[in-house]
This record gives structure tokens, sequence and C-alpha cells, in this order.
């Protein structure tokens, strides 16, 4: 429990900077709930963390009906790094790095605080979720379609953020996943 509490805690922290010192000030796009909150933040002003909370309302209540052990694992981690998202935004602008290099260390820092917490059995929430109710009816692979719902994410905030930034966001989101699988697989499995 208390390994729990310090991946969530660690964890929602190196997302908060992640998303906020590199990600934020270009602009750039994660994918899944995260992206969807940064895109609806690069429109209209809103909190992302508030945002993430309030668009995964759904997918908790469907998890609360069809997978509860997903719903208690997750709902603590959710709430927490949204929370820190949020309270850690005073650090936009704290430090200029060129686009490229803070779309490597925004998706590192990212996908390290993801891949954290999920080796740990607890998570951001999101979209992973809906991928895995997709993956239990169709039995495609749950790893498949998080690319596809994240790849769907950055291309429609594309629109927003114009083709530049896509193509940086397209480099955040590669190094989220592989900093992700790399903390997830069984070769890191010492740590645990």
């Amino acid at each position: 429990m208390l390994r729990k509490a310090i991946a969530i805690i660690v964890g929602s922290m190196l997302l908060g900077i992640g998303i906020n010192v590199f990600l934020v000030p270009y602009e750039l796009l994660d994918g899944g709930i995260i992206g969807i909150s940064l895109i609806i933040k690069y429109v209209w002003n809103v909190q992302a963390g508030l945002t993430i909370i309030l668009l995964s309302i759904p997918l908790y209540i469907m998890a609360w009906v069809y997978y509860r052990p997903y719903f208690y694992n997750s709902l603590h981690g959710m709430l927490f790094s949204s929370f820190m998202i949020d309270v850690l935004s005073p650090l936009r602008g704290s430090l200029e790095v060129p686009i490229l290099f803070s779309s490597i260390i925004g998706g590192v820092l990212v996908g390290a605080g993801i891949g954290l917490m999920l080796r740990y059995d607890t998570s951001t929430g999101g979209t992973d979720l809906l991928a895995q109710f997709i993956s239990k009816l169709t039995n495609y692979n749950v790893g498949i379609l998080i690319f596809i719902i994240d790849g769907i994410v950055i291309v429609c905030g594309s629109w927003i953020v114009g083709h530049d930034i896509f193509l940086y966001s397209v480099v955040v989101v590669t190094v989220v996943g592989a900093v992700t699988t790399m903390l997830t697989s069984s070769v890191c499995n010492f740590a645990k």
C-alpha cells in the first residue's frame, strides 16, 4: 500500500511537470484523456486536471458497473494526478527548451509517470479503460487500441494546434508509449 501511494505521488508529480513545463508552453499534445483535456485547455483555457476528472466520469461509471477492480485501482491515481497537473501549472514558462527537446523530455516525464503508476497497479484512468472494454468486446489487443485512440486524439488536435505542432506531438506520443512500455515490461520488474 505504501509503495502504491509513493508511486501515485511520484508518478503524478512527473506527469504534472512533464505537462506543464514541457508540453503546454508549445501547445503540444499527448494521447488519450490527457490529450483531449490539453486540446480543451488550448481552445478554452480550462484547467487540464479538472477537465481530466470531468471527462473521466463516464468511464468510471462504466468501470463501476462492469469492472470494479479497475475502478478501485485507478480512481485515486486519476484524482491525484489531475490535482498535481493543476497545482503545478505555475511552472509553465519556468524553463525554455527548444521544442524538439521539450517534446522528448515531456514525453519521457509523462511516460515515466504513467509507467510508474501502472507498475504498482494504479493509473491515471482515462482511455485505457475504454480500450480494455473494446478489447473485451472485440478481442483486439489493448495496446493497439490505446495506440489507435491516441492517434485519433492527436489527429483531431492537429486541426487546432497546426501541422508543425502535430509532428512534435507525434514525438511526444511515441516517447510516452516507449517509456511506459519499458517501465511496465517484465525486464524492469526488479524495481517492484
